[in-house]
């Protein structure tokens, strides 16, 4: 019989060494004191918010008493009661949202119009336009007031929406900003939509403009918030209480009275929350936008 041999047994392996835990990185000391930094530049920037929303619900007694505390120990909502007695609050905020929203609106039109225009088209005395276009940047806004001012006096524009509104619906920042992010766009798309036989206007209207809504959303966010905070210019516009915009009728409010400090916050904290809205809700294009726009 032949002999039957036998294979070792195998042994089984040896378990895999456990990795090796890695060292914790150690936070490099500046940038600890670059976070404390920011903390502490953020909660400087938040204190004035924080004391106007405190403010907004105490008393005025207990505001003069110690005006330079956050807390107290009798809240009210008689504030955000009585502001809408005190001063026509509802009115001046429906010309508010008429005035600084039509304005957002339009410009977004027009600025994207025109900042196609200068993008796309070649024209005689197109660098001449867009040099005298960025100039007017550099302009402060109280140098046209006058003059335009008188312009509208002219009209009998004067304590209207379109006297508010018409000198406001473009502006070269918002010209400038749409130009730039119409060279970012490449122009095979206008080319293909040439070869179909679409119009110029038609180009722009139903394939460029749709892809500028991260640009237009922050134009128009960017005049939402400025003219929604604007004093002077309804200040200058508007006589007539019934057609202030909530900014002058507040500052005018404080001007006109004794001045009660917690109805004015409880206004104001009326007034800013639906730009924190309108913030909150459009955020992320309005990073977007500003993050894609290149400067060419």
């Amino acid at each position: 019989m032949a002999a039957v041999v036998s294979s070792p047994a195998r042994t089984p392996a040896a378990p895999a060494a456990s990795t090796a835990r890695r060292p914790r990185r150690r936070t490099p000391a500046w940038t600890v004191a670059l976070v404390v930094a920011l903390c502490l530049a953020a909660a400087v920037a938040l204190l004035p918010f924080v004391w106007m929303l405190s403010a907004s619900f105490r008393t005025q007694g207990d505001l003069i008493g110690d005006p330079t505390s956050l807390w107290s120990d009798s809240w009210t909502l008689e504030n955000y009661l009585s502001i809408w007695t005190q001063i026509p609050f509802g009115r001046q905020l429906a010309n508010t949202v008429v005035f600084a929203g039509t304005v957002a609106v339009a410009s977004v039109l027009l600025d994207s119009m025109a900042g196609y225009a200068l993008a796309r088209f070649r024209f005689p005395g197109q660098t001449l336009v867009l040099v005298v276009i960025i100039a007017t940047l550099m302009l402060p806004p109280q140098v046209t007031l006058v003059p335009i001012y008188n312009f509208l006096v002219d009209l009998g524009w004067v304590n209207t929406f379109q006297g508010l509104i018409v000198p406001r619906v473009a502006d070269a920042f918002g010209i400038f900003f749409m130009r730039q992010f119409f060279l970012s766009l490449p122009k095979d798309l206008e080319d293909a939509a040439r070869i179909d036989g679409a119009s110029e206007l038609r180009i722009f209207a139903r394939v460029m403009f749709p892809l500028t809504w991260p640009a237009a959303l922050t134009i128009g966010l960017f005049n939402l918030l400025n003219n929604w905070n604007d004093l002077l210019w309804p200040l200058v516009v508007t006589t007539e209480t019934e057609m202030r915009t909530l900014p002058a009728g507040l500052a005018l409010f404080k001007g006109e009275h004794v001045t009660d400090y917690g109805l004015l916050m409880a206004g104001s904290v009326l007034a800013l929350l639906p730009m924190l809205v309108s913030f909150l809700v459009v955020q992320r294009r309005f990073i977007e936008g500003i993050a894609t726009t290149g400067l060419k």
